[in-house]
């Protein structure tokens, strides 16, 4: 309870006792808690294996999906963590009943959403299962899109363990496979996701100059097909811009990230799981610029009041704010900063 009344007055529970107090928040850890159940679903969901048992409507599965998703939008992982186990496994049943095209697209989308949230909650060798129960499924399908959407997951998870040969290998080829069938639905704005996460590999590798040339592919087709919300994935100028940030957040210029962040709007895109990028990478910026600290944390705390689940769980911003935390013994870093740290499990 003292937790809880200190989180909505955004200071630590320490501050209203007196004493240490463990700042116990019960959603993220269940998120966490989340992650066996995940990955036992989906290692039980081998196509190669027939299904047993009955699954619910296609109608119903389908709504599921739609909740679920919406839960990923808003970086609720603990109500994903919660709801995808029993719908992977239903959608896997009804892969062998009539309906089988509609059930592999909507288990394609739900082993992709396995896989992103995995990959945010820390765990990206869970997250390549994930993207590799995607792939079968979208090759089973026989759909090229679906093809290009697996193989974007599978990239991520791939630069997320490290592998960032693989990823940018896995990347390039799908966008090669995906460009002769550019007129289906969805297509280009997946193709633009494919440009992003080859951007991202080539500056892992140390390729700068392969990644500006993907950044500026990618910003291109935004400029000509505008804002999208196409299977999550929300291509566009506007995540162009913050994938941008993103990218050169860590070992690039500070200050063009923000002044990305200067002219961009993270508004245009409806979505916390990529709004919660934007201020969080801004933040970084102006860590690693110095002398901005007062304004890094209050980026900091929106990008936690967006998405507390996914802020409370990043690697990154743990060192972020351990850096605060050592700056604000030289100088008052305030009561904010300091419940911030101990919410992240920040000494």
């Amino acid at each position: 309870m003292l937790a809880d009344i200190a989180g909505a007055l955004e200071c630590a529970p320490a501050d209203l006792a007196g004493v240490g107090v463990p700042a116990h928040d019960r959603v993220t850890a269940s998120a966490q808690a989340g992650v066996l159940g995940l990955r036992r679903a989906l290692i039980d969901i081998d196509l190669t294996e027939p299904p047993d048992g009955a699954a619910p409507m296609l109608a119903e599965l389908r709504r599921s999906v739609e909740v679920v998703e919406a839960l990923y939008r808003a970086c609720d992982y603990a109500g994903v963590a919660r709801l995808l186990p029993e719908l992977l496994r239903d959608l896997h049943t009804e892969t062998a009943g009539p309906d089988q095209a509609e059930a592999l697209r909507l288990l394609c989308i739900a082993t992709s959403i396995a896989s992103t949230t995995l990959r945010a909650l820390g765990h990206p060798a869970d997250a390549w299962l994930g993207a590799e129960r995607c792939r079968d499924t979208a090759e089973e399908s026989g759909d090229p899109v679906l093809r290009g959407h697996a193989a974007y997951a599978m990239a991520r998870a791939a630069v997320a363990c490290g592998s960032y040969q693989r990823g940018q290998t896995l990347a390039e080829r799908a966008a090669g496979d995906l460009l002769p069938h550019l007129g289906r639905a969805g297509a280009a704005e997946t193709l633009g996701t494919l440009f992003l996460v080859a951007a991202l590999a080539s500056r892992c590798r140390g390729r700068l100059d392969d990644s500006q040339e993907w950044l500026n592919e990618a910003a291109a087709l935004a400029l000509r097909i505008g804002e999208t919300d196409t299977t999550r994935m929300f291509f566009g100028p506007t995540n162009v811009d913050i994938w941008r940030m993103s990218i050169e957040v860590d070992d690039g210029d500070p200050a063009q990230v923000v002044e990305i962040a200067r002219r961009t709007d993270p508004a245009a895109i409806p979505a916390g799981i990529r709004q919660v990028f934007y201020y969080a990478d801004t933040a970084r910026a102006l860590v690693r610029l110095g002398g901005r600290d007062r304004e890094a944390i209050r980026f900091l705390l929106t990008a936690e009041r967006i998405a507390p689940q996914h802020v409370r769980t990043s690697t990154e911003l743990a060192v972020t704010v351990r850096s605060l935390l050592d700056r604000s013994r030289r100088q008052a870093g305030g009561a904010e900063l300091r419940a911030l740290g101990e919410r992240m499990r920040v000494a």
